[in-house]
């Protein structure tokens, strides 16, 4: 029987609404996965959109040794100064061979881990990054483009790009399973086609 793969989702405050459930529901649905809520934060985290979130556990990396891989979901939280260091926790995972992703303001979570340097990545425009926390190593390799990057186990995303962030990360979490990935990014790309356009 497949070992299922076991994917991590940290949430913080004002997390992003849009960012993640395309994500977590196909990962479970489509392809098998676990997902658990983590979160720096010891009670429930609130959305943009008011919903409230309670975590599954923490972020030491210690209680997430089981993890296949890490998607850090947008936040309002992320651009301040006092947003929370997860960096153990993303380096960890890469470490042992897991994925990590960053949407919106989650790729600052991975700039400041240093978890871009030597990578293509993207966010929510050049100079974005930079923008919220000075310059970062890698910030030459940026890609100002509109739709998710992956570069062997990191994927980053802007926010207005879950749907290209999903595909991206189950490519980089399933490679055996190219073929459904394919389907997916089929599935999810025919709204956006100029003949289903509403005037």
């Amino acid at each position: 029987m497949e070992q299922k793969k076991t994917i991590g989702f940290v949430f913080v405050d004002k997390f992003a609404d849009w960012e993640f459930g395309l994500l977590s529901g196909s990962a479970v649905d489509w392809f098998g996965a676990r997902t658990v809520a983590l979160s720096p934060s010891t009670g429930p985290v609130k959305s943009i959109g008011g919903l409230r979130l309670m975590p599954d556990r923490g972020v030491a990396p210690e209680e997430n040794a089981d993890l296949d891989a890490v998607a850090v979901i947008g936040a309002e939280t992320w651009p301040s100064e006092d947003a929370p260091d997860i960096a153990p926790l993303l380096s960890a995972t890469l470490a042992r061979g897991g994925i990590v992703g960053g949407i919106c303001g989650g790729t600052l979570a991975l700039a400041r881990a240093g978890l871009f340097e030597g990578r293509k990545h993207t966010s929510n425009g050049a100079g974005w990054i930079q923008s919220k926390i000075s310059d970062y190593p890698g910030s030459s390799l940026y890609q100002d483009v509109p739709h998710a990057v992956r570069d062997a186990h990191i994927v980053s995303a802007p926010g207005s790009a879950p749907g290209t962030f999903t595909t991206n990360f189950l490519e980089a979490l399933y490679p055996e399973k190219a073929g459904q990935v394919a389907e997916m990014r089929e599935f999810i790309a025919r709204e956006y086609r100029t003949d289903n356009a509403q005037g």
